[in-house]
């Protein structure tokens, strides 16, 4: 377990994430963070997005579809 401690940041309240946790994160300064809260009541801390995950999927998904169109396209 990482504890961390809330620091005043200008009108806010803010944490300080030790080197240890971004690695684990696998984020840097400037990337986006997600605080989702579990079924449990407990909240998490991630670099994933569902929504986002959904997102890219359903991109992904659009363009295997009209694949041959964007390589026409693409000439």
């Amino acid at each position: 377990m990482i504890t961390l401690k809330l620091t005043q940041i200008g009108n806010s309240v803010g944490v300080v994430l030790p080197r240890e946790a971004l690695l684990k994160l696998g984020v840097e300064k400037g990337d986006t963070v997600y605080l989702t809260e579990a079924a449990s009541g407990e909240m998490r801390l991630s670099a994933y997005s569902p929504e986002v995950a959904e997102e890219v999927a359903l991109g992904e998904q659009f363009m295997d579809q009209y694949r041959d169109t964007f390589r026409a396209l693409a000439k």
